[in-house]
């Protein structure tokens, strides 16, 4: 995994990445950065790129089995959310994949680690179904300017999804030396790390509603000090008219010996 030169802030993210993807690979058995979906992404210029290749990984798993909406639906809030997050860390944090894409080959390696399991796509659909609640709460706020602390959690969030879908996909290939999963939501590791994500997502839609309140105070504060300085002209120009015509006045006196 090459390294590039970065910022001291940037530095920071990246031990964290470098720290969850360690912890990935021991988890799942598998360097995600060296999968072929990983340079397949490494390709792709946008999040309907990387939804694009995603869609296609779904469907060749879904293909013997009967159709779940649910498999698919939560890709658009989850990838474009976690795309926008990679924008606001700076794509690539240091590493040579971005987190998103780091995140979205997690992914199809999570699908082929459920392809021979028996249940598994009830349990994935399950899954899928609660982060897709997640991020759906984040959505409208992708655009957001983000604070410090923000970006702290937002480092957090990807850091989460890629620890639920290595326990997720750990718990695949085991399922697939038996052939079988009884579940993934409800297993005590997989609840806790969806109940740490869901507070991190509510917490950072907080501070987002809160930023966007402070961003709009600012705007009116603005406003008005502009809607003053127009008004201070107006009564600087009536002053002028004033003055205009008492010289006016006086020229009369002067000229005719009268006033106006």
């Amino acid at each position: 995994m090459s390294l590039t030169p970065i910022t001291t802030a940037s530095s920071n993210f990246r031990t964290i990445f470098v720290a969850a993807l360690k912890a990935y690979e021991k988890k799942t058995k598998t360097d995600v950065l060296t999968h072929p979906l990983a340079t397949q992404l490494q390709s792709c210029d946008s999040s309907s790129d990387v939804l694009a290749v995603l869609r296609d990984r779904v469907n060749e798993f879904d293909q013997s089995r009967s159709h779940d909406e649910r498999l698919s639906s939560w890709l658009n809030p989850t990838i474009n959310v976690l795309y926008a997050f990679t924008a606001t860390l700076g794509e690539g944090v240091g590493l040579i994949f971005s987190p998103a894409k780091v995140i979205s080959a997690g992914v199809g390696v999570l699908l082929l680690a459920a392809k021979d399991v028996d249940a598994s796509q009830e349990a994935l659909a399950d899954l899928f179904e609660r982060i897709e609640n997640f991020f759906k709460r984040l959505e409208s706020y992708t655009e957001v300017p983000p604070t410090d602390a923000m970006t702290d959690i937002i480092v957090k969030i990807m850091v989460e999804v890629l620890n639920i879908f290595a326990i997720a996909t750990k718990e695949m290939k085991q399922g697939r030396a038996n052939r079988f999963l009884k579940k993934l939501v409800g297993r005590k590791d997989i609840e806790d790390a969806l109940a740490r994500l869901d507070k991190l997502t509510q917490e950072e839609a907080r501070m987002a509603a809160a930023q966007i309140l402070r961003l709009t105070h600012s705007i009116d504060d603005k406003v008005k000090v502009v809607d003053d300085n127009v008004t201070g002209v107006g009564n600087q120009m009536k002053n002028m008219d004033d003055n205009m015509k008492d010289m006016d006045n006086k020229m009369d006196i002067v000229l005719n010996g009268t006033t106006r």
